[in-house]
């Protein structure tokens, strides 16, 4: 895909624009034009809409992985439904963020109890912060699939 398949001029400097402060705003752009269009993100609106997403679950594009470094103070106040409401002391999640991604990620999106590691494994990531083994999965399957309609209309082009 390129920069042709979009309905609209979409330029490198619009880019750029819109990821202010990120110095790898000219390779963002570059993917955007050879991936957007493949899902039909094509159009001003919904290029607009992507951008804005993603750019606000990534700080601009330039946080791929979810940090989860909360102060045992923050845990209460942001997760209580997993420390004081559940009357788990915060303390000792303090400034821990693999203990706290197993904590508030277990026993869902398809992970495995806070003994399994899947919080931290399946932590927020990229740009849209993609969470949980279930969305990783679903992502891996549409990806593969994606790929493999690709390839072949790419071979039925060459035969033809």
């Amino acid at each position: 895909m390129a920069v042709e398949d979009f309905e609209f001029d979409f330029t490198e400097d619009m880019v750029i624009e819109m990821l202010r402060g990120n110095d790898e705003a000219e390779d963002w752009y570059d993917a955007m034009c050879e991936i957007l269009p493949l899902w039909e993100v094509d159009t001003p609106e919904r290029v607009a809409m992507f951008i804005a997403q993603c750019g606000h679950e990534s700080n601009n594009f330039r946080v791929l992985s979810e940090n989860l470094n909360y102060s045992a103070k923050a845990l209460n106040a942001i997760f209580g439904k997993y420390f004081e409401r559940a009357g788990r002391d915060a303390e000792p999640y303090h400034r821990k963020p693999r203990k706290i991604a197993n904590i508030i990620y277990a026993n869902r999106m398809d992970n495995g109890d806070t003994d399994s590691g899947d919080g931290w494994r399946f932590r927020g990531g990229g740009i849209l912060q993609l969470t949980g083994r279930y969305n990783y999965t679903k992502l891996e399957k549409t990806s593969t699939c994606h790929q493999k309609k690709q390839s072949t209309t790419l071979e039925q082009k060459k035969e033809h």
